[in-house]
């Protein structure tokens, strides 16, 4: 009998081959570019939670960058052992490798999850504040991550920052660092990946989206406003954090000025590009917020970039403005619609074999 296919078995092939591209990848590459490739992941990583909360859930936020720098903090102390982590003895022999820290590895859910339960703690006092308000709020965040840093040099090393170890590989698996972190960025970012898809499609997700439009209509469903937005402001707090760890343990350096406000409307402007409420989409920001400005540093438009150092911003702006006019959905929306046929066609094909009465499949 000859195999019909159906839309979640197209889906699932398609993840499966983008986990195979992923898989093979670092050997047609340098370090260079695979480390390139690590920062999409990484990115990616923190894209997925602010969509999650923007796109999903319909609350703006201008912070995001802030809590990945919580995150990567919270990684790097936890690496170096400060303060005094090996004096606690509440970690099993062998957890502790780098002197009296963590392994990095072993940093990324914890991280997560002191960033999701700082995140969750804000989202009640953000239950008071609507639309541009909220947005301000969270700027604020933004702006103060920096001072507070510098303030607590003592745990967080000033404006001098944190020197991270280089991790090793674990178990002593025989593959160079920087593959190591390839795959490990990569593998985060697909488990969350899954995570998000689930809570996106499931009663969650359908509760976030009922939120976003139209809060009033939601209540009188029954779907709590509050429970549903502390939620989604934890859990896209939570991937920052994880994506922080990440940062830190790539570039083995923690500092103030390492998550600018520029960091946080990056993000945003790129979840944007992407496609807000599209998870598939969301890997296009990633990209774009990898590889364009790099790219735009080679440009030379005369009398209108006097200096390289001004290309990546007029460039992301303008390819952000031509974005917003000739995709309003985003890179997500582009890819619905160009995928809608195969949509049909596979449909259309269900409801024949369902009308038959023959088993699917």
């Amino acid at each position: 009998m000859r195999r019909r296919w159906t839309l979640p078995a197209v889906k699932v092939a398609f993840l499966l081959a983008a986990a195979l591209v992923v898989a093979v990848l670092p050997r047609f590459m340098g370090e260079y570019r695979l480390a390139q490739f690590t920062y999409v992941a990484i990115y990616f990583i923190a894209l997925l939670g602010l969509n999650i909360l923007t796109g999903y859930n319909g609350q703006i936020s201008l912070g995001h960058g802030a809590f990945i720098g919580v995150g990567a903090y919270t990684s790097a102390l936890l690496i170096l052992g400060k303060p005094g982590l090996h004096d606690l003895n509440i970690f099993p022999p062998g957890w502790l490798p780098l002197g009296d820290g963590m392994r990095p590895v072993f940093t990324i859910p914890i991280a997560a999850l002191v960033t999701g339960i700082i995140g969750f703690g804000f989202g009640f006092p953000a239950l008071r504040l609507p639309g541009v308000s909220l947005a301000l709020a969270t700027l604020g965040i933004a702006v103060s991550l920096p001072s507070i840093a510098k303030r607590f040099d003592t745990v967080t090393g000033g404006g001098g920052g944190l020197n991270v170890p280089l991790p090793k590989t674990p178990f002593g698996l025989d593959v160079a660092v920087p593959h190591w972190l390839y795959y490990e960025a990569w593998v985060t970012a697909g488990v969350l990946f899954v995570v998000a898809w689930l809570l996106v499609r499931g009663r969650i997700g359908r509760a976030w989206r009922a939120i976003r439009d139209g809060e009033l209509a939601a209540t009188s469903s029954g779907v709590s406003p509050a429970a549903y937005k502390t939620l989604a402001f934890g859990v896209s707090s939570a991937f920052a954090g994880a994506a922080g760890a990440l940062y830190a343990i790539q570039i083995s350096y923690v500092n103030p000025d390492t998550f600018p406000l520029t960091l946080s409307i990056l993000l945003l402007a790129s979840v944007v590009v992407g496609g807000l409420s599209s998870l598939t989409g969301v890997i296009f920001g990633a990209l774009l917020m990898e590889f364009l400005p790099i790219y735009a540093q080679q440009l030379s438009i005369p009398w209108v970039l006097s200096s390289s150092k001004q290309a990546p911003s007029v460039v992301f702006g303008a390819v952000l403005i031509l974005c917003m006019f000739l995709l309003p959905a985003g890179a997500g929306g582009l890819l619905n619609r160009l995928l809608r046929p195969l949509k049909n066609a596979l449909a259309g094909q269900s409801r024949l074999v369902r009308a038959r009465g023959a088993p699917p499949g």
